[in-house]
């Protein structure tokens, strides 16, 4: 399933050494998504996609689209921007999309806006939606979606503020205002759906994709 860029995908840093039909870069600046990767054994490069998330986010909402549909298409934009840069590369794109009572979620600004949100979603449950893409000269070849559904246990301003001491300054870098993979995971009570996609990279699914569209990035050396 493709999608038509536009303008709102921005530019990208050019990426070195991009040579050969089997290079793979990640277009993403998460450290998760990186050690997912190479916890797989793959090598890679790595570049920012500098896209216009709120532009594309608009854009969706305008033609309909819901909060699954926006996360495959962030991923999309993020690779074909990547990918524009290094055309011969296999490019993966990634993003993540929350659905919390009808409306979406965005990074909090503050360590205030994440604990006023956390408290608001404190016993009740939220979808959370990670998209990811392959795109190789300036086209996407495939994408897909997965979804989480994670519950919040019952918790009280105390119980989250002790939580938002230990995980810092990490928590405004989640688009979710938690860490599943850090002391947050205190505050859950049920998470159903693939630990990958929680984390922001559907790792299976990709693993598979990668297999058909770029079998050489499994070979040693590639």
């Amino acid at each position: 399933m493709g999608f038509n860029c536009g303008h709102a995908c921005g530019k990208a840093r050019a990426v070195p050494n991009a040579k050969g039909p089997s290079m793979l870069i990640l277009a993403s600046k998460s450290t998760t998504r990186k050690s997912l990767l190479q916890n797989a054994g793959l090598q890679f490069s790595l570049a920012s996609a500098d896209v216009n998330e709120r532009e594309i986010e608009q854009a969706a909402l305008t033609e309909g689209e819901n909060r699954k549909g926006l996360a495959r298409r962030l991923a999309e934009a993020k690779a074909l921007a990547v990918s524009t840069t290094a055309p011969s590369a296999m490019v993966i794109g990634a993003d993540q999309t929350i659905a919390f009572e009808g409306r979406g979620l965005h990074k909090p600004i503050d360590r205030d806006d994440a604990a006023t949100r956390l408290m608001s979603m404190a016993g009740k449950s939220h979808e959370l939606h990670s998209g990811v893409a392959l795109a190789r000269n300036g086209q996407i070849v495939w994408s897909a979606v997965e979804t989480a559904v994670l519950t919040f246990r019952p918790f009280d301003r105390k119980t989250l503020d002790r939580v938002l001491d230990l995980e810092g300054e990490a928590i405004l870098d989640s688009v979710a205002a938690y860490r599943l993979e850090g002391p947050s995971i205190r505050l859950f009570e049920r998470i159903e759906g693939d630990y990958f996609t929680i984390l922001g990279l559907p790792l299976l699914p990709l693993l598979a994709a990668l297999e058909q569209h770029a079998p050489k990035v499994f070979e040693p050396g590639s």
